[in-house]
């Protein structure tokens, strides 16, 4: 039996907020999910994050306030939290004030979504996210798959499916087709399961649309070795699906950005055949010569 836990950075929607739409799964095989969710915890607790969420994209945007704290890098942990905290509260109370009620709601959630992470530096957050996939990129057990969309390209009618329709197709395809290249003989089939950050949006989607899948399969493949419909999760409190997240934002930040300090560690989990990456698409141009294409078009 194998998971697949799965997450997606971007937006879906065109022209939206981001240039690509992003769905990453990674799968291990279950005997080595524990093992797997023990060594992300032990560099957790290195920098003090113990049960904290890993979103890589809040842990990697800049705090204003952490600027604002006189030799905020020489405090110890304990000393920069209550920093942080005391000038987020003045902040907080200084906007509440103020005609626009959204800038309110807005700095209450960035706040709300970095409180675990204010007593680290950026530096020192980045070394915790490039010590997570450095981890990751050393479990030869694992495949990575993931569609990565580039909405510029994208033509919703040609496709007859959304972005994030053809994105989970395209991937659950992959998947399938590696569980079945990995089986032995019919005695000793290989299983996946997906396990996705729940949205109630995208469940009621995916769900759907893996029912279709089941019944008359994808445009690529008869879906025959994934059981069940995805199985839907608080990202907050599964380790693995974070891991997912970091993928997404990875490879979305490669494409996006040429950010290619996550990207080469996690990359080199994609699933092959021999030399050929077939478990990550860049969906593009044909033009395009980013390394995801390179070594998919061989």
């Amino acid at each position: 039996m194998y998971l697949c836990y799965m997450d997606e950075s971007g937006t879906s929607s065109i022209p939206g907020n981001t240039s690509h739409f992003i769905l990453a799964g990674i799968s291990v095989p279950i005997w080595h999910w524990n093992d797997c969710d023990r060594e992300v915890r032990r560099i957790k607790e290195r920098y003090g994050l113990g049960d904290a969420e890993l979103h890589t994209a809040w842990l990697l945007r800049k705090y204003l306030e952490q600027n604002r704290v006189p030799n905020f890098a020489g405090l110890n942990r304990n000393q920069r939290r209550s920093e942080v905290e005391r000038l987020r509260k003045a902040e907080l109370l200084r906007v509440q004030a103020q005609p626009n009620k959204k800038l309110h709601k807005q700095t209450k959630k960035n706040y709300k979504h970095t409180a675990d992470y204010i007593h680290l530096t950026y530096d020192e957050r980045k070394l915790f996210v490039l010590d997570i996939a450095d981890c990751m990129s050393r479990w030869g057990f694992a495949r990575l798959f993931a569609e990565c969309i580039d909405k510029v390209h994208f033509d919703p009618a040609r496709a007859e499916r959304s972005v994030d329709e053809q994105a989970f197709e395209q991937v659950v395809s992959r998947y399938q087709q590696y569980l079945q290249a990995i089986s032995g003989d019919p005695d000793q089939k290989a299983f996946g399961l997906l396990i996705h950050d729940n949205n109630q949006t995208v469940a009621r989607k995916h769900t759907e649309l893996m029912k279709s899948f089941h019944r008359s399969g994808t445009l690529w493949t008869q879906i025959n070795n994934i059981v069940e419909t995805p199985l839907f999760v608080d990202s907050q409190l599964t380790g693995m699906v974070q891991i997912a997240d970091m993928c997404s934002y990875g490879l979305r930040r490669y494409l996006e950005n040429e950010e290619s300090e996550i990207f080469d560690k996690i990359f080199e989990r994609a699933d092959r055949r021999g030399d050929l990456v077939v478990g990550v698409r860049h969906f593009t141009d044909r033009s395009c010569t980013c390394k995801i294409c390179g070594q998919h078009r061989q």
